[in-house]
């Protein structure tokens, strides 16, 4: 069974005092500390929306009456679509989605314990595993193909990601070339710029860099995107202590502030951009400064994001699922749970990095893939909660069965066990004596099998007249 799209929300980690009190002070930074542009198309454009710009610092300062007007444009909702419908997916509210993420530099090969530098084949499994993988709504880019240069990864990766997969693709992207260049294959995949703005196969992400401050290059990507019409995530990545002020609280002021500006770009280059507002916040080990990734300070940080933006009525982009360990082990499994689950529960539209990352997000998993998604189905189990209705408490059932019966063979039963109870697909719940005779194989060994065996029947592609065309049109494709 699968399920996607359940609405959570009902894990509130702030209530509605802090909201607002997180709010004002997020109207306050932007009112009289200001927020650094550092590209000049953006800040010409705050300038003409109502902003105060002083050029010698490069600092943009904005009423808040103007800011809420800016994010009331913006939709409340954002349709990601697949090639087939079945794949589509409605961000806003409190609806929950979870898909991949990255952009991980090295993969893990459980069974040498040992990681290599990724590569363009890598990013092709991983798509061929999420096209067949329930629980992973859709593909956000997960890997880094080293061996390209720059100007080619953006095609590349998305051309991996498309060729190999009927869900949503979605991707960061690093030169204003590429993006032109990944439009265009979405259009000839769609049939025409109209149909990818009818139905859109793909989005992008650009960050701001907290605290408080826009690149140049990322900001003319946004204006850039923006203007073209495609769905655009403007998440932020504050670090307690580092790039944030160590609480929790002062985390989330910075982090809705660096969002926002991203999202009210989009709106001034282009009014009813369809645009995502994002968090990849988390704490840091205070011992080196180093980012953490599967700390609980990340679910609680995030889950609390996903509060803000329904308080903003935007659609949100969360961060949870990941895992510091350098292995598959228990860390790897219950740090990668509790967030996902944190961020899942409090309504988060879209959990990325939450299947397939370990190791600070710089390393992705094939096994570890296939073990999240065994996660994610129990984590959207928790989501839907508990049906209670006449069918479910099923009194004229107990009144027949009675006392010292059982239900064992009763139609109730046969009508909800596989609906109510989560059937996972890869843990072992076998006994000792069946599990040893089977040869007494690990949860990574079990997924090794899986990952073998999806990658051997998939099936998917893109017809070969449009494959050749966007080969021959595109270039830099390594077909």
């Amino acid at each position: 069974m699968i399920r996607k799209g359940l609405t959570g929300g009902s894990y509130k980690p702030l209530s509605e005092d802090a909201i607002s009190r997180i709010h004002d002070t997020a109207m306050r930074v932007i009112e009289e500390i200001g927020f650094e542009v550092n590209s000049d198309t953006a800040r010409e454009l705050f300038k003409k929306a109502g902003a105060q710009v002083d050029e010698e610092k490069r600092r943009v300062r904005m009423p808040r009456e103007r800011v809420m007007e800016l994010i009331a444009q913006a939709p409340s909702e954002v349709r990601l679509c697949g090639r087939d419908e079945k794949h589509d997916i409605l961000l806003g509210g409190s609806r929950v989605y979870a898909g991949t993420g990255g952009t991980a530099l090295y993969i893990y090969e459980p069974d040498t314990d040992r990681k290599r530098p990724a590569n363009l084949e890598d990013l092709r499994c991983f798509a061929r595993l999420v096209e067949q993988l329930d629980n992973i709504h859709l593909f956000m880019l997960s890997t880094y193909p080293g061996e390209l240069p720059v100007e080619d990864i953006d095609a590349n990766r998305f051309f991996a990601g498309l060729t190999n997969t009927a869900k949503h693709v979605m991707g960061g992207v690093y030169t204003p070339d590429g993006v032109k260049r990944v439009i265009k294959m979405a259009e000839i995949i769609a049939g025409s710029a109209e149909a990818l703005h009818e139905r859109p196969l793909i989005s992008m992400i650009t960050c701001s860099i907290s605290p408080l401050k826009l690149d140049g290059h990322y900001g003319d990507l946004v204006v850039a995107i923006a203007r073209e019409g495609i769905p655009l995530v403007c998440p932020s990545e504050p670090l307690c202590g580092a790039t944030s002020p160590i609480t929790l609280a002062g985390n989330l002021v910075i982090q809705t502030t660096d969002s926002l500006m991203g999202v009210i770009l989009t709106q001034i280059a282009n009014p009813g951009t369809p645009a995502v507002f994002g968090s990849v916040a988390t704490s840091t080990d205070l011992r080196d400064l180093r980012y953490l990734a599967g700390s609980v300070e990340m679910g609680l940080i995030n889950a609390a994001g996903a509060q803000m933006a329904q308080f903003y009525k935007l659609p949100f982009y969360a961060t949870g699922g990941m895992s510091d360990a350098k292995l598959l082990d228990a860390q790897s499994g219950y740090e990668s749970a509790t967030t996902s689950l944190l961020c899942a529960l409090a309504g988060a539209n879209f959990i990325h990095d939450a299947a397939g990352l370990m190791e600070f997000a710089l390393t992705a998993c094939f096994e570890k893939l296939v073990i999240d998604n065994e996660i994610l189905g129990m984590v959207m189990r928790a989501v839907e909660g508990i049906r209670v209705d006449d069918e479910t408490l099923a009194y004229d059932l107990i009144k027949q069965v009675g006392p010292g019966g059982h239900f064992v063979a009763t139609k109730h039963t046969r009508h909800f066990m596989r609906s109510e109870h989560y059937q996972p697909q890869l843990s072992d719940r076998s006994s000792r004596e069946q599990w040893q005779a089977e040869g007494e194989k690990a949860t990574w060994q079990r997924a090794a099998e899986v990952v073998k065996r999806l990658l051997k029947t998939h099936s998917y592609r893109l017809p070969d007249e449009m494959r050749e065309r966007i080969i021959s049109e595109i270039p830099g494709i390594k077909a």
